[in-house]
């Protein structure tokens, strides 16, 4: 379950830490947008977890450890805002881990899909939702054979980052 946990964590990593990230609508002609300058607050909600096999106590832990990556701030600099690249982040933040068989990311959307392997481990993940230069929101969906046994296990987190305003001091 470990693994299954990290690969799921790995999604929501990039959800937090990519997916929020775009491109500029106003410079390219694909329409994409980029992120504002300014002080970015993230949650983070579980919105399914089904694994046949975990206990509930289980279950309970990944809900409040998720809950705890809520309401965290990033500042994002405006020489940060203008290198951003959603597409250059799904290639990093994954490296050779995941394999796209989906990559939509332009015009206010972001519509990804693959496969990622850790180990034995492989796990379909999907990233849906909407980029805005003042708010991302981000569907993680991660789906695999359950390493506890009894079938199939599926983990959803809403992802949403909203710029608050200025950074902080």
């Amino acid at each position: 379950m470990k693994k299954f946990l990290t690969v799921a964590a790995i999604g929501a990593a990039l959800a937090l830490g990519g997916c929020g990230k775009s491109e500029d609508k106003a410079a390219t002609p694909a329409g994409t947008v980029k992120r504002e300058a300014g002080n970015w607050k993230t949650d983070v909600k579980l919105v399914k977890f089904e694994m046949p096999g975990v206990p509930d106590n289980v279950k309970d832990q990944m809900s409040k450890q998720l809950a705890a990556a809520s309401g965290t701030e990033q500042c994002l600099t405006q020489e940060q805002a203008d290198k951003e690249d959603v597409a250059g982040a799904l290639s990093k933040g994954y490296g050779e881990a995941c394999t796209w068989n989906k990559n939509q990311i332009g015009e206010g959307k972001i519509d990804v899909a693959g496969t990622c392997t850790q180990g034995a481990q492989k796990v379909e993940l999907a990233l849906a939702g909407t980029l805005d230069a003042k708010k991302t929101d981000v569907l993680v969906t991660s789906k695999g054979k359950s390493l506890m046994g009894g079938g199939e296990m599926e983990m959803q987190m809403q992802v949403t980052s909203t710029n608050i305003g200025p950074c902080k001091g």
